[in-house]
């Protein structure tokens, strides 16, 4: 595993002026093939992890169609085709081995089809032998500090016809104006920070994604004005660890500062931000969530686990009752936020005691959402070398149990909106309509499932909805009339 990374906050210009020339020579190249072969040149891009891993995407795809690729709809028609990797879970990793295990055939009848393997699982030095014995059609890799070297990385490969390896050279900065291709014109993920310092003892991220650095607040501030100006509803700003903006940019601007600025900013939208750490929420974010109805009544807060022994060999340097007083924090002064966690089931050492006072924080605060998986070993890091004697089939109980209780808990926080009239963001397209069935999401995050007037174009714009009917995972409601 790569250690020791190199992290700085500046611009490499020098960098970014040869990839200008790459990207040249990339375009001249593809417009050869488009000739010869009497079609254009197509790209396609699948994500596998995190919000960040999609921002991330975002940008290689507009990396790509910068360099004269169309978007490919379709995996089979694709000439470029590359997976963004996660590595924070196994199963991610096991997912993404096996999708690309399956465009071996597809290779096969496209001899102009390059494959490349993106992002965090590929920044793990034992995963590259693996593709360089396992995966010999896979033609490059790079790593999550690769974004703006894609005209680079497929110069390479397209003039030399052979394997190449990105994955980490030990620089590790800021490269701002790599092109983007978002996803959705209404809602827009918005990167303000890169890696992370914590080195929780389960999580292999600060390896993969380096150390924390932060963007420029004129770089974040003008990219969200960006965003809003053309037509974004619903901003989600990235971190690895939200609350640590401003480290290193000597600016004085910290992150409730930033949320701040753009909350104030002109327009109709909502601004969300994950993920935080509970050691970091401080009084003053608290306070402008408050203040600022546009920042979303939404805080996403992992906790992991509920045991004060188990926090200590995680590493996570809080304590349950510091967990429970930023909790009472937040709902003493937004009393309508909703909140979300992570939790890890099984980590090495957990006892059944352990497990029960998991239990009792999800009956204490009642979450609206828990993202919860069975711990997962990570290559590298210190809880993969940890004695853990439970079972794994003691793990899938108590993972059944956490469901059960959150279940419990959530089908009666969501009848509590029964009879409410809640704003909704619409995001169903109107050729979709024709039903009368729309979708959404309100300031909380909660999905919205409601009826209107088929064939009503409400794409993009905040309504007002009755609900009538809740659900575990979504509520119900009709469109009120204006």
């Amino acid at each position: 595993m790569t250690k020791n990374k190199t992290n700085t906050l500046c611009e490499n210009t020098a960098d970014i002026n040869n990839q200008k020339k790459y990207a040249d020579r990339v375009r001249a190249l593809l417009l050869e093939k488009e000739a010869r072969l009497g079609r254009k040149m197509s790209v396609y891009v699948q994500t596998f992890g995190c919000q960040q891993n999609e921002a991330d995407s975002e940008r290689i795809l507009g990396s790509a169609i910068s360099l004269g690729y169309v978007q490919s709809e379709k995996l089979e028609d694709a000439d470029l085709i590359i997976y963004n990797t996660c590595a924070v879970r196994e199963h991610a990793e096991l997912k993404a081995l096996s999708k690309t295990g399956q465009l071996k055939h597809i290779k096969s009848k496209n001899p102009e089809l390059l494959v490349g393997l993106w992002g965090c699982m590929v920044n793990q030095e034992h995963r590259v032998d693996d593709i360089k014995n396992k995966y010999p059609y896979v033609d490059f890799v790079a790593g999550t500090n690769m974004l703006h070297r894609l005209p680079e990385i497929l110069c390479d490969v397209m003039e030399n016809h052979r394997r190449r390896y990105y994955v980490d050279d030990g620089d590790y900065s800021i490269v701002e104006g790599v092109p983007v291709k978002r996803e959705s014109d209404i809602k827009g993920w918005l990167s303000i920070m890169y890696g992370c310092d914590n080195f929780c003892t389960y999580c292999v991220v600060p390896h993969v994604r380096g150390r924390e650095r932060s963007r420029r607040p004129e770089d974040v501030l003008s990219e969200a004005k960006e965003l809003i100006d053309g037509g974004c509803r619903d901003i989600t700003l990235l971190g690895q660890n939200v609350n640590s903006y401003g480290k290193g940019l000597d600016c004085g601007i910290g992150f409730a500062d930033l949320l701040e600025s753009i909350a104030k900013m002109d327009g109709d939208f909502w601004l969300r931000f994950m993920t935080s750490h509970p050691k970091d929420v401080s009084d003053e974010l608290i306070r402008v969530i408050k203040e600022n109805e546009k920042v979303a009544r939404h805080f996403h807060l992992p906790v992991q686990s509920g045991s004060n022994g188990i926090l200590r060999r995680m590493n996570r340097k809080y304590t349950r009752e510091d967990y429970l007083g930023v909790v009472e924090k937040l709902r003493r002064a937004v009393p309508d936020i909703t909140l979300t966690t992570d939790i890890i089931v099984g980590f090495p050492g957990e006892t059944e005691e352990d497990f029960e006072q998991t239990l009792d924080i999800v009956r204490i605060v009642g979450f609206d959402s828990i993202y919860s998986f069975i711990y997962s070993p990570r290559h590298g890091t210190p809880a993969a070398s940890m004695e853990d004697k439970v079972t794994y089939e003691e793990k899938t109980e108590r993972f059944a149990r956490l469901m059960e209780l959150h279940h419990e808990k959530i089908v009666e926080i969501n009848n509590g909106y029964v009879g409410k009239t809640i704003k909704v963001l619409c995001e169903t397209p109107a050729n979709e309509s024709d039903r009368g069935e729309y979708g959404g999401r309100c300031t909380g995050n909660k999905l919205i499932k409601f009826t209107a007037e088929p064939g009503t174009d409400l794409y993009g714009k905040f309504v007002d909805v009755e609900i009538t009917r809740a659900g575990d995972v979504q509520l119900y409601g009709e469109l009120r009339k204006q």
